[in-house]
């Protein structure tokens, strides 16, 4: 939990520095969790807090340490960090720029593209997690927020999980496909990246990049992240249908409207 900022002089520029709140205010106090390859003992507690120093950590105390599987053992440690960050210094960029409700944009895509938008989303890779793509394209939605599958100027098919990036160009070429949402969830030695950097590759490939929108999600994507991999965006945790909708119409339009222009 951040603690409220306070305000300081750097350069003669005012900051907003914060610090995590435990206890009392600023007290830097974090907890952390982490596994060790070693059976659980009081030395390997031990082994723990000494660990959490090396990394920076003030008044570490191993909260809890157990047995995991042979072998291993897993801690919970409690400490301080005297690191603050200065908030008016960050601009974190992101996709949900244009707040339209459903009806909005179904009359910017009639107005504007004058067809139906195709958009095609799955779960990538091995993945078979299809809660948060099925929250965004299924009619129901989340949130009250319909899905995509609700709105009159969408085209929309959820090809479902354990999509290869293989297949889900293959399809996006046969059909015509104007918006692709690709969905990872697993992050386990970097494979969301992996098959993320190989879909827009071979998008580049086929020569399909620039006319379609393409967009990863899942619960640690960023839209930074989705910026540095090549995706015209990324959405993560609490994303809502309507969020999406509303970049990839005002995105295509854009795009339209450019290449009329030129």
């Amino acid at each position: 939990m951040l603690s409220r900022y306070v305000y300081g002089l750097q350069g003669g520029v005012v900051s907003r520095l914060v610090k995590p709140y435990g206890d009392t205010q600023n007290d830097g106090k974090v907890q952390l969790s982490f596994t060790l390859p070693v059976e659980w003992s009081e030395a390997a507690d031990e082994a723990a807090r000494q660990l959490a120093s090396k990394m920076g950590f003030t008044d570490v105390q191993v909260a809890d340490g157990r047995p995991m599987a042979p072998g291993f053992s897993f801690f919970v440690v409690y400490a301080s960090t005297p690191q603050a960050v200065d908030l008016e210094s960050i601009s974190p960029s992101s996709a949900r720029t244009h707040a339209m409700t459903m009806d909005e944009i179904d009359e910017l895509v009639r107005e504007r593209i004058g067809r139906k938008i195709r958009v095609a989303g799955a779960c990538i890779g091995t993945d078979a997690h299809t809660v948060g793509i099925d929250a965004i394209l299924n009619m129901k939605g989340y949130k009250g927020d319909y899905g995509l599958e609700r709105y009159h100027m969408f085209e929309t098919f959820n090809l479902g999980s354990q999509v290869s990036p293989e297949a889900l160009v293959r399809y996006a070429k046969e059909h015509r496909i104007d918006a692709l949402l690709a969905s990872q969830v697993v992050t386990q030695k970097g494979s969301d990246i992996k098959n993320f950097t190989a879909l827009g590759e071979l998008l580049e490939a086929e020569g399909l990049r620039d006319r379609i929108v393409l967009i990863c999600g899942g619960p640690r994507v960023t839209n930074r992240l989705a910026g540095e991999l090549g995706f015209d965006a990324g959405f993560g945790r609490g994303t809502l249908p309507s969020e999406v909708a509303s970049f990839i119409a005002v995105t295509l339009a854009d795009r339209l409207r450019l290449a009329a222009a030129r």
